[in-house]
């Protein structure tokens, strides 16, 4: 039996897989204020037109350039595990591996689209990256990758991370990035919204209002924005994690695998996991697929799937999506990277195409799964990790009571080290669960009220 399953560096992935070319319906597009589907051209003053072109793109493979490969190499191919131990607590026949992305030099998944994406941009000719970032590890990832380009990095970092993770500002600032609170007073939405809302927690949607402002109206045409998760070419990067972890289990003769786990806040991590082996279940493999999110922020389990804005100041195009509405502020729960109002389009296609299952998970229990496998593995992993962990560990106990030998994967996309402040919290019982009420739910979807509508495919509902 391997308890570490590793790839060398010539077994590396050299292409990305680009689900957009396989899913049984086709891309709904993104449209711009007057309704009509967004060109290309339309992006430029955001991306730069070599991602705009793997945005758009429609082909299932894309050649990663070999500059970028010599990057990823620094922690690449990265290992996959066998949660023996984990196993051996819960007593389950199940087996469960999981994808360590906690190797990275940030610490998280982050690193794999953040490293390509600052260098398309340096392709480009760009000299400043403006981003948002949650919980800090997007922002620490977009900040190592900057640092190896060159190129000058911005971020807004949501208040109430900004506040809990002190760290991960200080992990940025190592590599060189000017880190800030958000909503500030450095742009026009961020100085509306603290009018309004002097007191507000932030929110990922605010976030990433202020730092697109920041891109578009930089005089020099210089500068562009960077999004970590949600659009189709970040997705597109992540997937090397589930391209990889094929090529392990296949190493050691693990030709099934039944159950594909992973969190889902935008759903770069999840996708980057699970779907080249959504790829496989439109060819007809039984495999079940779960994207996990907090209870407090229900965008796949009880958002509609709608055109929405990805920010809150509705500079960005509508998105078909499953969105809570642009102007919901998420509770402050420590899982700072799952407080996203919306989920990324090619996600939400996979949720109404019956080809994923999402699945909420209240934190306490979140936390309870996380101090488990830190004592069985290892590892303290962050608290968007603990809702996959947590929902490995519901469907182990479903194995053990069904009397299943199953196969379970999931993804580990971060370790937790920089979130010590709530494990304290749930040791000192100050971690409260929160259902959001279906009241508040209407109340923030008003403000989508009017927009167009996706058309409605396999399971969608509005």
């Amino acid at each position: 039996m391997s308890i570490k399953v590793y790839l060398n560096e010539d077994e590396i992935p050299r292409e990305w897989y680009n689900i957009a070319a396989d899913l049984p319906s086709p891309m709904q597009p993104p449209l711009g204020p007057d309704g009509k589907p967004v060109t290309p051209e339309m992006l430029m003053p955001v991306f730069p037109m070599n991602l705009i072109e793997q945005e758009v793109s429609q082909e299932r493979w894309i050649k990663i350039p070999e500059e970028i490969l010599q990057i990823l190499y620094r922690w690449r191919p990265s290992p996959l595990h066998r949660a023996k131990y984990l196993e051996d607590y819960l007593g389950t026949p199940a087996k469960i591996y999981y994808k360590n992305e906690s190797v990275s030099p940030s610490g998280s998944h982050k690193t794999n689209t953040s490293v390509a994406q600052a260098w398309y941009n340096k392709q480009f000719g760009i000299k400043k990256i403006t981003t948002e970032t949650g919980a800090g590890q997007w922002g620490s990832a977009l900040a190592f990758a900057c640092s190896l380009m060159g190129i000058e990095c911005k971020v807004f970092m949501v208040r109430i991370s900004f506040d809990q993770k002190p760290f991960r500002k200080i992990m940025m600032r190592v590599w060189g990035a000017n880190c800030v609170s958000s909503p500030s007073n450095e742009t026009n939405a961020g100085r509306e919204i603290l009018a309004k809302f002097p007191d507000t927690p932030g929110s990922l949607g605010i976030a990433i209002s202020e730092a697109v402002e920041q891109a578009v109206t930089d005089p020099t045409g210089k500068t562009r924005y960077s999004l970590g998760s949600v659009l189709n070419h970040v997705l597109l990067h992540q997937t090397i994690i589930g391209l990889e972890a094929k090529k392990q289990l296949a190493k050691i003769g693990e030709k099934k695998v039944d159950v594909v786990i992973a969190c889902a806040g935008g759903g770069s991590n999840f996708a980057g996991l699970a779907f080249p082996f959504v790829q496989d279940k439109i060819n007809g493999a039984k495999i079940e697929i779960i994207p996990v999110e907090p209870s407090s922020c229900p965008t796949m389990t009880k958002g509609p799937y709608v055109y929405d804005h990805g920010d809150t100041a509705r500079m960005t195009p509508l998105l078909p999506m499953h969105s809570l509405g642009h102007d919901f502020v998420p509770p402050p729960i420590h899982a700072g990277g799952l407080r996203y109002h919306g989920m990324a389009p090619l996600v939400s296609q996979t949720i109404n195409e019956g080809l994923v299952t999402p699945r909420a998970i209240h934190q306490n229990e979140c936390y309870e799964a996380a101090v488990i496998f830190a004592k069985t593995e290892g590892i303290i992993c962050a608290p968007e990790t603990s809702h996959a962990i947590a929902a490995v560990i519901q469907e182990a106990k479903k194995a053990k009571e069904e009397g299943k030998e199953k196969v379970i994967l999931f993804n580990m996309s971060g370790h937790g080290l920089m979130d010590l402040k709530g494990y304290e919290n749930y040791f000192d019982g100050k971690l409260q669960d929160y259902e959001l009420p279906e009241e508040e739910i209407r109340k923030s979807l008003r403000a989508i009220e009017g927009l167009p509508l996706p058309k409605i495919l396999k399971t969608g509902k509005w």
